[in-house]
């Protein structure tokens, strides 16, 4: 059966769990941990990706991450590969070290951010990894120690989340405390993280309630929400790729865009391949980044190739290129002259 296609787009939240390979350990160490944290807090900074929750265990871990203006899969394609050669390197092994792909569950945030962000921050309660609740906020390894103030991430999210829960500090560090608190007593919730209609209607007791009022929703394994929500996700993403593959049916490739983008620009089209920082070649490389990778699916690592650049560069390029868009109502048809 094939892979089905990852659903993203800027500002969706998604519950990413990716496991090492037959259950084996992807964290032996502190040091394991440490550079872990370290690639993950630069990698979030750098794409303005937020993390609003995360845990590590020894065989797995769970982010909470909203998409910023790079897709969710370059940042873990970067994430788990700087890892993974940097695991083998320290403990001297080769090959996979992580399970098949990781697990991205896109998430209706309004319903599940605050369950979500309770259930991930108790897994080293759950796993006895913690002894007791009140020593989850000193564990280094998850970040509800940063939510509570004890711990020191910048790049995780901690005030939209507590304003979940209050306007002054102290209350809704307390009232989110006291939140997480009555979630250890739920035990595991296998809706949160299981497959199809149990995850898109919330559980298994939604779908009973479903069942008996005789009601069908739609449902998808890779969107945790309720029918309404999965049906414009769905409809969205399915937009998405008609656009591509229109794109690609017309030859709409990067040569022509670049040529497009340099004329919006008023530029030559060789100028944005390479480093300059003339302000015009900054914004026309910008604003071909951001189309190249939102409309027509390149990688970063493609681009890069492509005019010659680091992909940190590009990853730079794709938040000025939204911004560009945006300010002056940009659309790659109109660019190209052509309808989609």
């Amino acid at each position: 059966m094939p892979r089905q296609a990852r659903i993203d787009a800027p500002g969706a939240l998604h519950h990413i769990i990716a496991r090492g390979i037959e259950r084996s350990k992807i964290f032996r160490d502190a040091a394991d941990y440490d550079d872990y944290l370290r690639r993950l807090g630069a990698l979030l900074l750098q794409t303005d990706t937020q993390c609003f929750a995360w845990a590590l265990l020894p065989n797995h871990f769970h982010l909470l991450l909203k998409t910023g203006n790079v897709p969710i899969t370059t940042v873990m394609r970067r994430l788990l590969s700087g890892y993974a050669s940097g695991f083998n390197r320290r403990h001297r092994r080769s090959g996979h070290l992580f399970q098949n792909r990781y697990k991205s569950i896109l998430c209706q945030e309004d319903r599940y951010l605050k369950e979500l962000v309770r259930y991930i921050h108790l897994n080293p309660l759950r796993a006895r990894i913690v002894k007791d609740f009140a020593a989850l906020e000193q564990h280094p390894y998850a970040g509800h120690g940063t939510i509570m103030g004890v711990q020191e991430n910048r790049w995780q999210t901690t005030e939209a989340l507590l304003a979940l829960f209050g306007s002054k500090l102290s209350q809704a560090r307390h009232d989110y405390q006291e939140y997480v608190a009555s979630g250890a007593k739920l035990g595991q919730q296998p809706g949160l993280t299981g497959g199809g209609l149990i995850r898109s209607t919330g559980g298994w007791e939604g779908v009973q309630r479903l069942r008996k009022a005789g009601s069908f929703q739609k449902s998808d394994e890779r969107i945790l929400g309720d029918g309404d929500f999965v049906e414009i996700v769905l409809a969205e993403a399915e937009e998405n790729l008609t656009r591509r593959y229109a794109y690609e049916a017309r030859g709409l490739t990067l040569e022509r865009l670049l040529h497009a983008v340099a004329a919006q620009v008023a530029i030559n089209p060789e100028e944005l391949v390479g480093a300059s920082k003339v302000r015009n070649v900054t914004k026309g490389r910008a604003l071909f980044c951001y189309l190249a990778v939102a409309e027509l699916g390149v990688s970063m690592t493609a681009i890069a190739k492509y005019l010659k650049i680091a992909v940190s560069t590009v990853s730079m390029a794709l938040h000025k290129g939204d911004q560009v868009v945006r300010e002056e109502s940009l659309k790659i048809e109109n660019l190209l002259n052509v309808k989609i």
